[in-house]
């Protein structure tokens, strides 16, 4: 099963694939993101029969978008993804998804995705 993940925005965006099937899941996580990723990915993966060693790849949409969002939604995949020993492709852009399934299908593998915020970090400089 290869899993897609975009968190992105306040809307968190789950596809599981397996064989011809693709099912598409939203969550609302907002502020719960860290609380309940996981958690809302094991339940989304027992309603489709499934369990973290039928997981052979995830594919994750890098960027721009939350912050936080990204850092909690890439943090869980690479973890994930290094724990069962499998790839792990990050995009971005409109089609990311797409282009996470071409890269998985060609082999690719990140090891480690990064985020992809859009802009230079806006880092405060301290007053002391």
């Amino acid at each position: 099963m290869i899993v897609l993940l975009d968190t992105s925005t306040p809307m968190c965006r789950l596809t599981l694939i397996r064989d011809e099937e693709r099912f598409q899941i939203e969550w609302e996580a907002d502020r719960t993101l860290a609380k309940g990723l996981l958690t809302f990915l094991h339940q989304q993966l027992a309603l489709h029969e499934s369990d973290w060693p039928d997981i052979t790849a995830i594919g994750v949409m890098r960027g721009p978008g939350s912050f936080t969002g990204l850092r909690i939604g890439l943090t869980v995949m690479n973890t994930l993804a290094d724990s069962l020993h499998i790839a792990i492709v990050g995009t971005h852009g409109i089609n990311w998804a797409e282009q996470a399934i071409a890269q998985l299908q060609a082999g690719q593998n990140d090891q480690i995705v990064m985020p992809f915020y859009g802009s230079e970090a806006h880092i405060t400089t301290p007053r002391k």
